[in-house]
């Protein structure tokens, strides 16, 4: 399964279930691009989840498993320590269906105050990130910086606001209509419908535009315009249908 925007959208579902409400108890760092983070007061014994930047295999997920820490924690799991180690998890969300995936963290900061800090888990392959931020959008560090010299169109370092990737101008499918669905559908000249879906809105992978033209009982491979009508109100049906089924509540 692609890990697109609809996959994570059922990734954000279980762990909110799964989180919602417990305190982050240990915080290590295995490797360079992984953290690893125990919570506890969720009734059920405390779970153990893996957060991963790696290039490769960028992600986020429950686990039983457990790896060698260095004797030393390295200078982004220290940042993290001291900012949300025995914070309270109180959202988890996706920002505009994006393979992004933010924990709300409630802390205190260096006063006293309890204030809300954000663990942004970027998942965008070679460039996936891991980032903490405070309570007005600033960066206090990252898992990867990104220098000037790395990346001319957005820094990732301690101090900077923080800003999300640059978008692909696609349309959040969480917002879509019939009327302006069935009307982009046939200004579409020598598109087929999958490569409709997944080029117009944003994380739809082309694997899951064709499930959902599959869903709808059409041919991923046929023409926008020559779809009939009833044939478009079955795919707007299925492409609405499978986005609120991976929606988090």
């Amino acid at each position: 399964m692609a890990l697109d925007g609809i996959t994570t959208s059922a990734i954000v579902s279980e762990l909110k279930a799964a989180l919602l409400g417990g305190r982050i108890d240990k915080i290590h760092q295995p490797l360079a691009d992984e953290i690893r983070m125990s919570i506890r007061g969720l009734g059920s014994g405390a779970k153990k989840i893996i957060i991963s930047a790696n290039s490769a295999h960028p992600r986020i997920h429950l686990t039983e498993s457990s790896r060698e820490n260095p004797m030393t924690a390295p200078l982004f799991c220290m940042v993290m320590r001291k900012h949300i180690a025995g914070g309270k998890i109180i959202d988890i969300v996706q920002p505009n269906f994006e393979r992004i995936i933010i924990l709300r963290i409630e802390s205190a900061n260096e006063m006293g105050d309890i204030t809300t800090k954000n663990l942004i888990l970027e998942i965008m392959g070679k460039h996936s990130n891991l980032i903490l931020t405070d309570e007005t959008g600033r960066i206090l560090d990252s898992i990867k910086r990104v220098t000037h010299e790395k990346s001319s169109v957005r820094e990732v370092l301690p101090g900077k606001e923080y800003v999300f990737p640059p978008s692909q101008d696609k349309k959040n499918p969480l917002l879509a209509e019939q009327a302006d669905f069935l009307f982009s559908l046939h200004l579409q000249e020598g598109r087929r419908l999958q490569e409709f879906l997944y080029q117009t809105y944003t994380g739809i992978s082309p694997v899951m535009a064709g499930e959902i033209c599959t869903r709808a009982g059409l041919d991923a491979s046929d023409s926008c315009q020559e779809t009939t009508l009833e044939s478009s109100e079955r795919l707007f049906a299925a492409f609405e249908k499978t986005i609120k089924e991976e929606k988090p509540e």
